[in-house]
């Protein structure tokens, strides 16, 4: 027995509206799931850097060159050197993560990156440079010194260690509309952002990562959060914000460490 043409017609209408329906559910699912695995790659690398704080007294540093042409970090240099300074990254200091393949599919790669380039610094994790001091001037001495120690972050479940990151180290400066607070993307180091946060359509991105910066990365504008006690939690993008408000910078502490609160 044969279908007429509006049987057909109605069957192929059917077919449509539930293909409607289901393709964003499924869509919805993946990024879901992606979001589930950024948020276990941090819990793994938030519970790395702790231990490392119990064993050594401190956090590692951010970023270290003060060994650059002594020793060669497990794994080489990572990044680009045109656009990556050279030296020791956090991850370098981390006991069985420092060594491995830096590419995607590593505990350091966010599933859900919308970054056009390959490198690990960028678009992935970053750590608080408030926290993770780096060892030497990387452009902005008030994050220049030693890391902090467990003991010296007086509220750690409030505080921001690692989170979704557009560079590989950031600060309040990359989440604050002061306008004093240069964005330029000359190096990759100074175009640090919170992927999905509003004002990143106002700034200068590193070509690439203007995606990643401006529609975000987890649904929502979410953005997964790891913090010093060792807690994951997922925030809207906003919630990291900074704020400018003649001068004196609001939503600062204790998430970032804000050291200018004027």
């Amino acid at each position: 027995m044969g279908f007429t043409l509006v049987e057909l017609l109605v069957v192929i209408a059917i077919i449509a509206v539930l293909m409607g329906i289901l393709i964003p559910i499924s869509h919805t699912a993946r990024e879901q799931a992606r979001a589930v695995v950024c948020g276990s790659n941090l819990k793994q690398l938030s519970l790395a850097l702790t231990t490392y704080a119990q064993d050594n007294e401190t956090f590692p540093y951010g970023f270290d060159n003060s060994e650059f042409g002594i020793v060669i970090p497990p794994g080489g240099y990572p990044g680009d050197a045109s656009c990556d300074l050279l030296g020791w990254w956090w991850f370098h200091s981390l006991s069985g993560i420092g060594g491995q393949n830096y590419g995607k599919g590593t505990i350091l790669w966010c599933p859900s990156r919308n970054v056009r380039e390959s490198f690990v610094l960028c678009g992935n994790y970053g750590v608080n440079r408030a926290v993770c001091k780096d060892a030497l001037a990387f452009g902005d001495s008030e994050f220049e010194g030693v890391p902090l120690a467990l003991y010296q972050i007086r509220r750690p479940a409030e505080t921001l260690l690692i989170t979704d990151s557009g560079y590989s180290l950031i600060s309040w400066k990359g989440a604050t509309n002061a306008p004093f607070q240069p964005f330029e993307n000359t190096r990759r180091e100074g175009s640090f952002y919170v992927p999905g946060l509003p004002i990143n359509q106002d700034r200068d991105i590193f070509p690439g990562q203007e995606g990643d910066a401006i529609d975000g990365r987890h649904l929502n504008n979410s953005v997964n959060v790891g913090f010093a006690d060792g807690h994951i939690s997922r925030l809207k993008a906003d919630d990291l914000l900074v704020e400018d408000v003649n001068g004196t910078y609001r939503n600062g502490s204790p998430l970032w460490l804000l050291e200018k609160n004027d």
